[in-house]
């Protein structure tokens, strides 16, 4: 993986959000030479661009607020964040970890460092968005374990069936029907509870 994402690094898509002195020229110059494509935006935009595959940003504590709203305000997938302070202190820092950036870039900016930075933070994205999709994956079998065991009750308990005549059963109607066994669960879900609403309103 670490081969490819420092292959990934021509061409990634970089926002930068910087004021253009010369520390912002700079960094973008270092980022081009890498073979990044810069987009450089200053003050401090309403939005992040949709396209950027990484966000370099500016971080100062007095600008916390709007800070916090460009950073929390991302539709869709986040991308790699790297944070730029002139000094650390408790508040600066506290700013860099509320914004969920995977690495932190010190000025005076320098070129020897700024690809270690940017292949780390790129390498911790990947990885959090790795394990978001395994939770994903997991919440999904979970929630169709949960879906599948309701339908199994509901089969024992209409038709007097063991849990594992209730399970055959299941899979069989799935099987017929060339359904997931959790699609099938909902159905029966769906249908017993159908059933018992009209029996109430009855």
């Amino acid at each position: 993986m670490s081969v490819q994402i420092l292959r990934d690094l021509r061409g990634l898509r970089i926002q930068v959000i910087h004021p253009p002195d010369r520390e912002g020229v700079a960094l973008v110059e270092h980022l081009r030479r890498i073979g990044c494509n810069c987009e450089t935006t200053w003050p401090l935009p309403e939005d992040i661009s949709p396209s950027a595959d990484v966000v370099i940003l500016s971080v100062d504590h007095e600008g916390r607020d709007r800070i916090l709203k460009l950073v929390r305000g991302i539709q869709g997938r986040a991308p790699t964040l790297l944070a730029v302070v002139s000094y650390e202190n408790p508040s600066t820092l506290q700013v860099v970890l509320e914004c969920g950036a995977q690495a932190v870039i010190d000025r005076p900016i320098r070129p020897f460092g700024l690809l270690t930075n940017l292949t780390i933070a790129r390498v911790l994205w990947l990885e959090r968005v790795e394990a978001e999709k395994r939770i994903r994956k997991l919440e999904r079998k979970l929630s169709g374990n949960n879906r599948i065991s309701k339908a199994k009750a509901i089969l024992m308990e209409s038709a007097g069936l063991s849990e594992q005549e209730a399970y055959d059963s299941l899979r069989q109607q799935a099987m017929s029907k060339r359904l997931p066994m959790d699609e099938m669960a909902d159905a029966i879900v769906n249908a017993h509870d159908l059933l018992k609403s009209t029996r109430k309103g009855a």
